[in-house]
């Protein structure tokens, strides 16, 4: 690999890993315009594994606004991230994968703190307006603190 593809590289893992650091703090924010502008106008989600669905971002944006609205208090923690590029003759093409896992810690209005972690992975193509999100498939491993009104939210 060249020094100029390196470098490529390395600004390429740069901005997918802004992507996945916006789409925590969006979560974490609440802030739904912001999580659609991280996606690509196709984009999906799948929530499946932890007892949400699967759809469009915005069809998944609005569940999850309802779902987290009972949680004042959230943190989304998404760590241990390993990014993979599609292979173009030898240099980084315009597809990434980055799997990481994931830690959702909630308060509840009621005062419960509830916690979910698993494994997320994130399919990212690189376009005009730089890399988006084209799937997000949250893999739910484990939940503590379920008894809360309203239950607990499937991963953010």
């Amino acid at each position: 690999m060249t020094q100029r593809v390196e470098l490529a590289t390395l600004l390429d893992r740069l901005a997918i890993d802004e992507v996945i650091t916006s789409y925590a703090v969006a979560v974490e924010d609440a802030d739904w315009p912001g999580f659609l502008t991280l996606f690509t106008p196709e984009g999906r989600a799948d929530y499946t594994a932890a007892g949400g669905g699967e759809g469009p971002a915005d069809q998944v944006a609005e569940w999850l606004a309802g779902e987290l609205r009972p949680f004042a208090v959230r943190q989304q923690l998404i760590v241990n991230r390993r990014v993979r590029f599609q292979d173009a003759d030898g240099y980084p093409g315009n597809h990434a994968e980055l799997t990481a896992g994931y830690l959702l810690p909630l308060r509840h209005e009621s005062g419960e703190d509830v916690m979910s972690g698993g494994r997320i992975v994130f399919r990212l193509l690189r376009g005009e307006s730089g890399w988006r999100l084209s799937r997000v498939v949250v893999q739910e491993q484990w939940r503590r603190g379920a008894d809360v009104p309203g239950g607990v939210p499937a991963a953010g």
